[in-house]
């Protein structure tokens, strides 16, 4: 029985983890729950048949616990993160890592000093088609890339997702549209799930520029939407978008290089390339690999010693430090060269 503990349960993907974490009894016990609202500790405590604890204190020093999920503000994540890599237990934290890149570097280099396993809640490297089109890129299928856009919105600022719930403290995720506690908005929470896979497919970023405002207004300052235009150090040309206030978002991903081109609309995959045989780019591709655990399910299977992809901590922190810099650049309404 692997033993671990929930250290902050403020992320609106809470539910979903304490559902995955539920599925494993027999596998995997929490003992702990801690979280600064009480309310909220009790709450995920109660599902989970664990024990509150009034300091996250208990959870590093007791041997029992092995790994630990921590879900809080992530304004709360350096402190937890380091202290969990001090009291070398493996780490689960929520994306994005930190408020900014001087602190997600440290990070980083606290978890790789202490050897420990790492992940973060990158889920989307476990698409089939993402993987597919990755594959296709690798092997040349689809030439020399010239350029690659994402797109990761939803409707969240105009159906009032994070509106207060102060009946509900377990489920209120308004601090999620507060930046100096989430570190970032609307832009930063969503862009970075596709700017990991951008990043992912195509390599590190040299310079960003970058466009994020305020649309409704709903949240005060907080951002509601942006789009970015990256730099690769390949030369590859990159687009990405994030936002709350989008009725849908039908293209996620657009894939272009010289000998084809891969896109996924409306989660049907459209592929072309005269590398492979059938791939005209008329019809649904339906020739995928099969599906494979990612993000918390993945770092589940690792603990418990199965096939697992991890995101490296170093790369969860290097999209932090592009996604500070494209919302610099928005401010200053300049490109940022990514040191």
């Amino acid at each position: 029985m692997l033993t671990l503990a929930l250290i902050g349960c403020a992320h609106i993907h809470t539910p979903g983890f304490v559902n995955a974490l539920k599925k494993r009894e027999g596998q995997i016990a929490v003992k702990y729950v801690w979280d600064p609202t009480e309310a909220r500790a009790a709450k995920w405590a109660g599902e989970l048949s664990a024990q509150v604890i009034k300091s996250p204190g208990r959870a590093w020093h007791d041997p029992e616990v092995s790994a630990v999920v921590i879900c809080s503000e992530t304004n709360l994540h350096k402190k937890l993160v380091l202290a969990a890599a001090r009291a070398k237990k493996h780490v689960f934290a929520e994306k994005p890592l930190s408020l900014g890149a001087r602190d997600s570097l440290a990070m980083a280099e606290a978890v790789e000093q202490a050897g420990v396993m790492f992940q973060t809640g990158y889920f989307n490297r476990g698409n089939v088609a993402y993987r597919f089109i990755k594959d296709q890129i690798e092997a040349g299928n689809l030439g020399k890339i010239t350029r690659i856009r994402g797109s990761n919105c939803h409707s969240g600022a105009l159906g009032g997702w994070f509106d207060r719930k102060p009946a509900e403290p377990a489920t209120d995720w308004r601090w999620m549209a507060e930046p100096k506690v989430a570190g970032c908005g609307a832009f930063g929470d969503l862009g970075t799930h596709l700017l990991d896979i951008l990043m992912w497919m195509i390599g590190d970023v040299e310079a960003v520029t970058a466009d994020i405002k305020v649309i409704t207004g709903r949240y005060g300052e907080c951002d509601e939407t942006g789009e970015a235009l990256l730099k690769f150090k390949n030369g590859v040309i990159g687009t990405l978008a994030g936002g709350w206030v989008d009725v849908a978002n039908p293209v996620t991903l657009l894939v272009s290089g010289t000998e084809g081109h891969a896109a996924l609309v409306d989660g049907q995959l459209y592929f072309k390339s005269g590398k492979v045989a059938g791939a005209d780019g008329k019809q649904p591709w339906t020739q995928l690999p099969e599906a494979k655990p990612a993000g918390f399910e993945s770092f589940l299977d690792a603990l418990l010693g199965q096939p697992a992809s991890l995101v490296p901590v170093r790369e969860a922190a290097q999209r932090v430090v592009v996604m500070e810099a494209a919302y610099k650049a928005a401010r200053q309404q300049k490109w940022v060269t990514i040191k």
